[in-house]
């Protein structure tokens, strides 16, 4: 399974925001209804985190008005083992 940051905008309006808020709530789903909102910070986005086994999965999660614009991050750890193979793949 994999980690992925799904990052949700809206417009920068009240009836935008209380739209994805309502739909978001509405939606069913566990990790929707419980995501991350920066709209009283003036950054007009939904954030949350799944484990699931791949984008995709991640995508039919949200609801199909805000699939569009929606970005899905694969997240991962490093250790310090990892940083010299890490570095190595950004110089090529």
């Amino acid at each position: 399974m994999s980690r992925f940051l799904i990052e949700v905008p809206h417009e920068n309006t009240k009836e935008a925001c209380e739209r994805a808020i309502q739909v978001f709530l509405e939606s069913g789903s566990h990790f929707v209804t419980n995501a991350d909102w920066g709209c009283h910070d003036d950054e007009h986005k939904a954030w949350f985190v799944v484990d699931l086994d791949n984008k995709e999965e991640a995508m039919t999660l949200l609801p199909p008005l805000f699939r569009h614009d929606a970005k899905i991050i694969a997240l991962e750890k490093f250790t310090m083992e990892d940083l010299e193979g890490t570095m190595e793949r950004h110089n090529d």
